[in-house]
């Protein structure tokens, strides 16, 4: 007699990406402007330290500050970690070094990659110097990195703002006034035995929750633990198809990627038998008389491995009591 073979546990890669927007004060707007320019600027705050990369606000007294001060291009190492094995879109593609370092004039260190022939060239006290992007946009970007100090330029303080901070306007030509990050984070994954149970019966068109056996409240999808009571869950509920709109947004920007024409409506679905609601996108009925209380059901694609969207079934609103609980 053999045993059966446990089901596989799914995994898959997975990417989350977006654009961040934001707006410059007065204080970042002239270090990335500076950058541009390829002027590195700090701030005084009010103990008499300098501070770069600049904040707008002492971290000891909360003050707002503006003092700014130039200092030079040129630092010693603080502290450093090897990188053998560079990701895309980080600012080498060759191994280096992660290095703090303290420029001349600052009493704080900045962050940035050292181009380094290997970790036996690297250590704590170095000389480095920027070397500045080609391009330079109004970016952390525009330096492209920190090479070593070479005897000449120790020597000659080449390009450098002296050993001190000097005091700086802050003043440029068509500053820079606000940044897009571009936020990725690339990782694979992998739903565990309860949710790859859960993805498989979707593939079916069954939705499946497990039961906590103490509370005895039915989760999905299911987490296979109950987060009240904090005992595993096994035992499998089938549930639904249909349910009830618990709460519900309406979404007026249209993502990127995604064929859905704005204004469409978002929604917690509380399944019938289930108590956790989920989420998912209503359709067939205008997005404007979408309502709590609101008897849905899924529709599916062909093909399709989980609901494409939920519809009204046609069946009169559940009592608010109904579902009160599971806002």
């Amino acid at each position: 007699m053999t045993s059966a073979s446990p089901p596989q546990v799914l995994r898959a890669p997975l990417v989350v990406e977006f654009p961040f927007t934001r707006s410059l004060g007065p204080v970042q707007s002239a270090f990335l402007t500076g950058l541009r320019e390829r002027v590195v600027l700090g701030v005084r705050t009010g103990d008499g330290r300098v501070m770069v990369p600049p904040v707008e606000y002492d971290p000891v007294t909360a003050e707002e500050i503006r003092e700014l001060v130039e200092v030079a291009p040129a630092g010693t190492v603080t502290t450093w970690a090897w990188n053998g094995d560079p990701r895309a879109q980080q600012p080498l593609a060759t191994p280096f070094a992660w290095v703090l370092v303290r420029l001349d004039g600052a009493d704080t260190a900045i962050l940035h990659a050292l181009d380094a022939p290997g970790p036996d060239a690297v250590r704590t006290g170095m000389r480095v110097r920027i070397r500045w992007a080609a391009e330079r946009t109004g970016a952390i970007t525009d330096i492209a990195c920190f090479e070593p100090e070479t005897e000449t330029e120790r020597e000659n303080g080449d390009g450098g703002a002296g050993g001190a901070a000097t005091p700086h306007d802050g003043a440029f030509a068509d500053p820079v006034t606000g940044i897009v990050a571009e936020a990725r984070l690339d990782y694979t994954y992998s739903p565990g035995r309860a949710q790859t149970a859960y993805i498989n019966a979707l593939a079916e068109r069954r939705t499946v929750g497990e039961r906590c056996p103490s509370c005895h409240k039915v989760y999905v999808p299911p987490r296979g633990a109950c987060p009240t009571c904090g005992v595993a869950t096994t035992d499998r509920v089938e549930v639904g198809p249909a349910g009830t709109v618990t709460t519900y947004c309406i979404v007026n920007i249209k993502a990127r990627n995604l064929d859905i024409e704005v204004p469409y409506v978002y929604a917690h679905i509380a399944l019938d038998g289930a108590d956790l609601a989920l989420h998912g996108r209503i359709g067939g009925i205008p997005y404007d008389q979408v309502r709590m209380g609101l008897r849905v059901e899924p529709v599916w694609t062909d093909g399709g491995r989980y609901p494409d969207h939920y519809r009204p079934t046609g069946e009169p609103d559940a009592d608010y009591d109904a579902y009160k609980e599971l806002i």
